[in-house]
């Protein structure tokens, strides 16, 4: 059989942890339907029956009617694919959400928090989803596999191998567990990172998020392609979101003033495709002030910059002072040269140092 696989759109998203430059939010919601339109034109182009959405497909506190008619108008493109949703943290089957009262198209199905099963011809396909914005009490330990000849998947929104009190608020799953089930394939949501080729013939999967909503969701986002039997399993993963998101360091060791930074920043040659988050980094020789920073910079698709250099403390001289910070750092240079494999651990602690006694 063969499928698509997605998660994590969150369609109507506010973007306010992105960026404040004005209007890159209402772009990158319109990328979503870009996105998701590349998805549907892929199952009509290849004929694939089933479409799998693990979860968070919108945000509750956001999502606008118009985007539920979009998003439905184009299943209505797809009637001969069976289409699976499974709500999470951030789309739960609510009483007043858009999965209970808005009239879907026939091939969409939507899993509620009981843990259930539609049986078709060659598949039987299992689900449950968020009825809150968090979930803990599935009953996947309970349940046996109908019919273990036909294939069988499971589509679920949740947290694999959940180690902390947080990850155990978001349906933690065993993945020793899933594996003891015998499912053929699980299409999992909820972590933003794709996971679909860490070993041979994997079968439970994460596709990551459908497009990138910022800095922590780096490289390039799409959907899982599956060809699936009960013997083989053959994945592709296909990129559909135009736009990546990259951070790129910049050392501002040897330069002398902002200007010397900002013409730095200019000349770099920066992909039309790539929205750019500067880091500075290494040991500043003056003040750097962003506001201004980023006045200098001419590049739109550098959206966010930030700055982790720490002060280039002349410490020799410092050391030669007749003071506490003087007494210190000529200590923690006595260590160095003792012990240069600790240099790292030693500079640490003078930072550490230098900003407790600048207090």
């Amino acid at each position: 059989m063969r499928f698509v696989h997605i998660a994590d759109m969150h369609f109507d998203t506010s973007f306010t942890t992105l960026t404040n430059k004005a209007g890159l939010g209402d772009i990158r919601r319109l990328d979503q339907r870009k996105a998701f339109n590349k998805v549907i034109e892929y199952i009509k182009a290849n004929n694939i029956p089933y479409l799998f959405i693990a979860g968070d497909f919108y945000e509750h506190e956001y999502i606008r009617l118009s985007t539920i008619e979009y998003i439905n108008n184009l299943f209505k493109e797809i009637p001969q694919t069976q289409i699976f949703i499974s709500p999470g943290n951030h789309d739960p089957y609510l009483k007043d959400s858009f999965y209970s009262k808005f009239y879907w198209n026939d091939n969409v199905h939507i899993f509620d928090s009981k843990l259930s099963i539609i049986e078709l011809e060659d598949v039987d396909i299992y689900g449950y989803g968020f009825d809150d914005f968090y979930y803990t009490n599935h009953d996947l330990e309970n349940i046996e596999l109908k019919n273990k000849n036909k294939i069988n998947i499971l589509i679920a929104h949740g947290t694999l191998n959940a180690s902390t009190t947080i990850e155990k608020e978001y349906n933690p799953i065993s993945e020793k567990m899933l594996e003891e089930k015998g499912f053929d394939y699980v299409a999992l949501g909820h972590i933003h990172k794709i996971d679909y080729n860490s070993k041979q013939q994997q079968r439970i999967v994460y596709p990551g998020s459908t497009i990138s909503l910022g800095f922590d969701e780096l490289g390039s986002h799409g959907m899982i392609v599956g060809n699936l039997d009960k013997d083989k399993i053959e994945l592709e993963f296909i990129p559909v979101d135009d736009k990546e998101f990259v951070v790129k360091e910049i050392d501002v060791t040897d330069m002398r003033d902002i200007d010397e930074l900002a013409t730095a920043i200019n000349n770099i040659e920066f992909s039309e495709s790539i929205y750019y988050k500067i880091s500075l980094i290494g040991r500043r020789n003056f003040d750097i002030d962003l506001y201004k920073l980023n006045k200098f910079i001419v590049n739109k698709n550098i959206i966010k910059t930030k700055d982790y250099t720490k002060i280039n403390y002349d410490l020799e001289k410092i050391s030669r002072e007749n003071t506490l910070k003087g007494l210190f750092v000529k200590e923690i240079l006595q260590k160095m040269a003792e012990n240069p494999e600790d240099e790292e651990i030693l500079q640490n602690a003078l930072d550490i140092g230098f900003e407790i006694l600048e207090v």
